[in-house]
C-alpha cells in the first residue's frame, strides 16, 4: 500500500476532504474466462476475435508479459505469444458478472459512478462509523467482490477522482494504493505525463519535445504556455497537475449507446449476406440491452467497404425497444437506403441509442413517417419484450448461440472476428 509521506495539497474550504475510491476489476474479461474454466489458470489468455482481422478485447496478466494488450490485432498478439489461448468474447455473460460486482459496490457506498463495465468510483466520505477507515473498508470491499464473484480488483483511494483512478493502477493486479489527504502533489510528481487524464500519444510527444516528461515537470510550466500549446485543454492539464479536481462522484450516468460491430476476415458482398450479419448483431445488441435493463429508441446501421469508406444511417422508432426483431427490421430498412450493389464490405455494425431504463414509463412518439411494420399494438409489444427477455436469459446461461436465429448463420460466423469493437456503456447497473 503506497502512502506518500508529506503534505502539499488540501481540499478547499472547511469541509473534510472527500474519500473517493476507484475500483477496477483486474483483466476483467480474461479473468471471467479463467474463473469459468480453471484449466486456463496460469496460462496466457486472450479474449477476442480469431479471424485475420480480429482484435483483442482483453489479455490476462500472463499474456501481458509477452506484450499482448487490448485493442491489439489478434495476428500481432499471436506472434508475440504463440502459446496464448484465444477465447471468443461473451459480452452478455460479462454484463451479468458486472451486475454482481456493482451489487457489492453498493453495499459500501451510497454513491457509485460507473465508468465502464468493470470499473467505478465510490464515495466513502462520511462512512467511517459504518465501514471504518477507508483502507480497511477497501480491503473488505475487495474481499466481498472475491467472495461474490471469484474475481480480484484493484483499488485506489484519494481525495480527488482522477488521483484515485491513477492510484488504482499502481499495484495491479489485486492491489490497494492510498494517497492520503494533503499528499497528492508528491504522489503525482514522479509519474510519467502519460498517466495524467487527457494526455494522449500526441500530447505526450509534444510535451516531451519541450522537455516535460513527468507530472511534476508539467506543474512547473506556466498555464499561459500550456494554453498556447493545447488551447483550453492546456489549462485543464495545468489544473490536474496541481491536483485541482472538484468533481464529485455521481451515481447518475446515462449510457449513450449499446452496439456491436464485426470486422470480417473476408469482405462481405450482397444484401442477403449483409442481412445475415446484421441480424446476428441486432440479436447481440438486444441481449446486451436486456442484460443491462435498458431499451432504446434510435437504431443505427454502420457499414465500411473495402475502400475503408464508412457510411451510417439511423432512424428513430415510435417507442423504445430491446427486441432483436424490431432492431433488425429498422436496420434492414436502413440498409435499403444505402447503395451496396457492386461493393464489398469489411465491417458492419448495429447500435441502439436514446436509451432509458426498461422499467421507465413507456411513452409513444408520434409515428411520423413510420414504416407500417414497425407499428405494434401495446399488448404485442409487451409480449415481444417478454419473449426477448426469455431468449436473452437463455443465451446468458447457455451461451450466445442458444436459441439463436437460424437466419443469422452458423455459431462461428464465416469470416467474422467475433470481437465487439463497440462495447456497451453501463448506466448504473
Amino acid at each position: 500500500m503506497s502512502t506518500p509521506s508529506h503534505s502539499d495539497a488540501r481540499t478547499s474550504g472547511d469541509a473534510p476532504p472527500r474519500t473517493i475510491l476507484h475500483v477496477d476489476m483486474d483483466a476483467f474479461f480474461a479473468s471471467v474466462e479463467i474463473r469459468d474454466d480453471p484449466a486456463l489458470a496460469g496460462r496466457p489468455v486472450l479474449v477476442g476475435g480469431v479471424g485475420a482481422r480480429g482484435v483483442i478485447a482483453a489479455a490476462s496478466y500472463e499474456a501481458r508479459t509477452f506484450g499482448c494488450r487490448s485493442a491489439q490485432p489478434t495476428a500481432l498478439a499471436r506472434r508475440l505469444c504463440p502459446r496464448a489461448v484465444i477465447v471468443p468474447p461473451r459480452h452478455a455473460h460479462y454484463a451479468q458478472v458486472s451486475r454482481e460486482v456493482f451489487e457489492v459496490f453498493r453495499r459500501f457506498a451510497p454513491d457509485v459512478e460507473p465508468l465502464s463495465i468493470d470499473e467505478a468510483f465510490l464515495d466513502l466520505t462520511g462512512t467511517t462509523r459504518l465501514h471504518g477507515p477507508a483502507p480497511a473498508a477497501a480491503e473488505r470491499l475487495r474481499a466481498a467482490v472475491r467472495e461474490a464473484t471469484g474475481l480480484t480488483c484493484s483499488v485506489g483511494i484519494a481525495t480527488r477522482k482522477f488521483i484515485a483512478k491513477i492510484a488504482s493502477a499502481e499495484r495491479k493486479p489485486d492491489g490497494l494504493t492510498v494517497v492520503a489527504p494533503g499528499r497528492e502533489l508528491e504522489f503525482l510528481a514522479p509519474l510519467p505525463i502519460a498517466r495524467l487524464w487527457g494526455v494522449g500519444p500526441r500530447a505526450r510527444e509534444r510535451l516531451e519535445a519541450h522537455g516535460v516528461r513527468t507530472i511534476g515537470e508539467l506543474r512547473r510550466v506556466e498555464v499561459a504556455r500550456l494554453r498556447r500549446w493545447f488551447g483550453e485543454h492546456g489549462a485543464h492539464l495545468h489544473r490536474l497537475a496541481h491536483a485541482i479536481d472538484d468533481r464529485g462522484v455521481s451515481s447518475i450516468r446515462v449510457a449513450k449507446s449499446v452496439g456491436h460491430e464485426d470486422t470480417f476476415a473476408r469482405d462481405v458482398e450482397g444484401r442477403d449476406a449483409l442481412l445475415q450479419h446484421i441480424l446476428s448483431q441486432a440479436t447481440r445488441v438486444a441481449d446486451r440491452l436486456d442484460a443491462h435493463g435498458l431499451r432504446g429508441r434510435r437504431v443505427q446501421l454502420k457499414l465500411r467497404d473495402h475502400h475503408f469508406r464508412t457510411e451510417s444511417r439511423q432512424r428513430t422508432l415510435d417507442r423504445p425497444t430491446a427486441q432483436a426483431r424490431v432492431i433488425y427490421r429498422a436496420a434492414r430498412a436502413l440498409l435499403d437506403d444505402l447503395a451496396i450493389a457492386g461493393r464489398r464490405f469489411r465491417l458492419t455494425g448495429v447500435a441502439v441509442s436514446q436509451l432509458e431504463r426498461a422499467d421507465a414509463p413507456l411513452q409513444q412518439a408520434l409515428p411520423l413517417g413510420q414504416v407500417e411494420e414497425d407499428r405494434a399494438a401495446p399488448a404485442d409489444d409487451a409480449q415481444g419484450e417478454a419473449l426477448q427477455g426469455v431468449l436473452s436469459a437463455v443465451r446468458r446461461k447457455f451461451g450466445h448461440q442458444a436459441l439463436y436465429p437460424a437466419a443469422a448463420g452458423r455459431g462461428e460466423r464465416p469470416g467474422a472476428t467475433g470481437a465487439s469493437t463497440h462495447r456497451p456503456e453501463i448506466d448504473d447497473v
